[in-house]
């Protein structure tokens, strides 16, 4: 409703100084005639440049699509197990940081505008979900979109999509078996303002990972570094620590984290213990507002051990060779 007011009121006040423009025209002294002329026009250009990259903003925030995959999810213990599993260590760093996938917090207080409304959703039967199909739920994880349509902007920037197609059943029927608790969310969760959509029609903010619509497959869970490769290529470690994990970079997304080469010099137990106490070997406390420790240690041994073995055949520099 606001960004409809905004972009209302900016074409109006723009057309109106754009048709004082032409009248001024008419105006009997050239200096005066050529200054209001020039006056009311800027001032309209002024007014029509934000409007146009409202405009384009409102257009590119509904442009998200994607098709609707036709699943049933089975409610198997062992898949429940699973998706408890991904969502304890990944999803609540975001949905259960005041109650198991009540949502909830706001995912936009370290930006440095307000540019919108960014709320983590409540997973339980007292949000949404209770009402999405498993397919609606599948296509909101893998691909950002929710049952109605909209553009989840958050969800469609993480790395959530990489899960495997198994693993993100596994997390539909954990999410299937959670009570209800906390209270409802906003629908949708993400809301940009008027300066918000101004930026994204101006290409100032991100549109998300590419929607995707074939199969991920992982591989066999181990603590081997291709195992490590698939849990690292979900989490979202590379927006802090780098593409290559050798260290952030100024103009990032997120907060600009180390080099995760420090973890050669550490054995697997000292890199399991540093995501389970928050405290690595040297002694230095990690900052659990930026570094979601929390929720990564409750991976099992197996999962940080495969996630150490992938850290430990990184290269020294970026100019070295990769996996």
């Amino acid at each position: 409703m606001l960004n409809a007011l905004c972009l209302t009121i900016l074409v109006v006040l723009s057309a109106t100084l754009a048709f004082g423009a032409i009248r001024a025209r008419r105006l009997k002294y050239p200096i005066l005639r050529w200054g209001c002329v020039s006056l009311a026009g800027l001032a309209a250009a002024a007014f029509a440049l934000p409007a146009i990259l409202m405009a384009a903003g409102l257009y590119r925030s509904h442009a998200r699509h994607a098709p609707l995959p036709d699943i049933k999810v089975a409610m198997t213990s062992e898949r429940i197990h699973r998706g408890q599993a991904i969502a304890s260590a990944y999803c609540g760093a975001c949905h259960s940081s005041a109650g198991t996938l009540t949502g909830g917090r706001d995912l936009g207080a370290h930006l440095p505008m307000q540019v919108g409304r960014f709320i983590a959703a409540n997973l339980t039967p007292v949000g949404q979900l209770s009402r999405w199909s498993d397919g609606e739920i599948f296509r909101a994880i893998r691909n950002g979109v929710d049952a109605d349509g909209h553009w989840l902007m958050v969800m469609s920037l993480t790395n959530v999509s990489k899960l495997s197609d198994d693993d993100i059943q596994a997390l539909v029927a954990y999410i299937r078996s959670v009570p209800a608790a906390g209270r409802p969310t906003p629908n949708p969760p993400d809301a940009l303002n008027p300066l918000g959509l101004v930026m994204l029609g101006a290409g100032q903010l991100p549109t998300g990972k590419p929607v995707f619509t074939g199969a991920i497959t992982a591989p066999p869970k181990a603590a081997t570094a291709g195992y490590g490769a698939y849990i690292l290529s979900y989490h979202d470690c590379r927006t802090c620590h780098g593409a290559d994990l050798l260290g952030g970079m100024p103009g990032q997304i997120g907060t600009i984290g180390p080099g995760l080469t420090v973890v050669k010099d550490w054995k697997l137990e000292q890199f399991i213990a540093t995501l389970r106490t928050g405290i690595d070997p040297n002694g230095y406390h990690l900052d659990g507002d930026r570094m979601p420790w929390r929720a990564i240690g409750k991976m099992d041994d197996e999962e940080l051990g495969a996630i150490y073995a992938y850290l430990k055949d990184l290269p020294d520099s970026p100019n070295a060779a990769t996996h």
